[in-house]
């Protein structure tokens, strides 16, 4: 009898445990994009537990640079903007760099989540598959641009607890980074690593994700909008970041360019409103980092395109981004998510797109 009520007691547990994992969530204020659920602590694995990247993604750094070709595309993206706004005057990335020869097209989200995006929704096979129709779908609005698949996974999420040390964030286990690395292996796709500082800050998180970064492979993405430095509870507030914090960012990414032989890293900024990124003109840009500015918003059409225009074309930084909303960006009356077509008419171009 003790044996059979064991039995049971356990059995209810793992019921318990696995509604806590579907269902538990926070619902930040309205910020123009989706709210950000709770994920439920996770014990990070050791450093020796990191998959390496394949030998179809682990590639030395590049020899060379085709100038020529660089110019050619970086005029093509700036689709005929007339406001000399664009293309931003730069040096020349390392030779390796992705951006401008081709366009990267990310699903994004955290794997404990369905509703933090795409990534994290549809099963492994169902969701890779998506996005490899998805790359068909936005080479075919521009065959002048060579597509490349990317995972943007959410490693660091903002929390709506402060958890042990008040922090108000999240550090995904390593075993879940692993795992993103296996699934990009599959179709040799790209991966991001994405941070939402909560009330840490980028010099905390940012080395302890070094060993990733490392790889040939693996970008970078920054969310100021849960940056939260005035103190309040992730959600309760937009937050911000500066472009100092940007700067380290992109210093630290080039350190490591250069240390380990790598090609230029890619660091992308989501953002939506003004006071997401301040002193955007203090940004320093690098040859071994590429800064992609992510119009980040959700919405009707004309909303996305009037946020893109106010806080990416108007305040130039180099290249840019554009997010697309699966769902969220049905959610008022009338809207539909912008197709290809839609979105290469911006001026200039966004070089990266991002599905949730």
């Amino acid at each position: 009898m003790k044996r059979s009520t064991w039995l049971w007691a356990g059995i209810a547990a793992v019921v318990v445990i696995v509604l806590v994992l579907v269902f538990t969530g926070w619902k930040p204020g309205t910020a123009g994009k989706a709210a950000e659920p709770q994920i439920p602590q996770q014990t990070a694995k050791k450093d020796t537990d990191v998959v390496a990247p394949s030998p179809s993604v682990q590639t030395a750094a590049a020899t060379t640079l085709d100038t020529a070709l660089y110019n050619q595309k970086m005029q093509w993206i700036v689709n005929g903007d007339s406001t000399g706004k664009w293309p931003v005057k730069a040096d020349y990335p390392l030779p390796g760099a992705i951006l401008p020869f081709k366009r990267v097209l990310a699903f994004y989200g955290n794997l404990y989540s369905t509703k933090m995006g795409i990534l994290g929704e549809l099963p492994e096979k169902e969701m890779l598959a998506k996005l490899q129709e998805e790359v068909k779908n936005w080479h075919a609005a521009d065959t002048t641009m060579e597509v490349v698949p990317a995972l943007h996974y959410i490693a660091v999420t903002a929390q709506g607890s402060a958890g042990a040390d008040g922090k108000y964030r999240l550090r995904m286990a390593h075993g879940q980074i692993d795992k993103i690395l296996a699934m990009a292996e599959k179709i040799n796709a790209l991966v991001f690593i994405d941070i939402q500082v909560g009330l840490s800050s980028l010099q905390a998180e940012v080395p302890l994700l070094e060993k990733y970064l490392k790889m040939p492979h693996v970008h970078l993405g920054i969310d100021p909008e849960f940056s939260m430095k005035t103190g309040k509870k992730p959600g309760s507030v937009i937050g911000t970041f500066d472009a100092a914090d940007i700067n380290y960012t992109t210093e630290y990414l080039a350190k490591l360019v250069k240390e380990n032989n790598l090609p230029p890293k890619m660091l992308v900024v989501h953002r939506f409103t003004q006071a997401m990124v301040t002193n955007y003109k203090n940004i320093k840009l690098r040859p071994e980092a590429q800064l992609i500015m992510d119009m980040d918003g959700w919405g009707a059409k004309a909303r996305k395109i009037s946020t893109y225009r106010s806080f990416i074309h108007r305040e130039p930084v180099q290249y840019t981004g554009f997010k697309l909303f699966y769902k969220n960006d049905f959610r008022e009356k009338g809207s539909a998510i912008m197709t290809p077509a839609e979105v290469l008419k911006l001026k200039p171009q966004p070089i990266y797109i991002q599905y949730q």
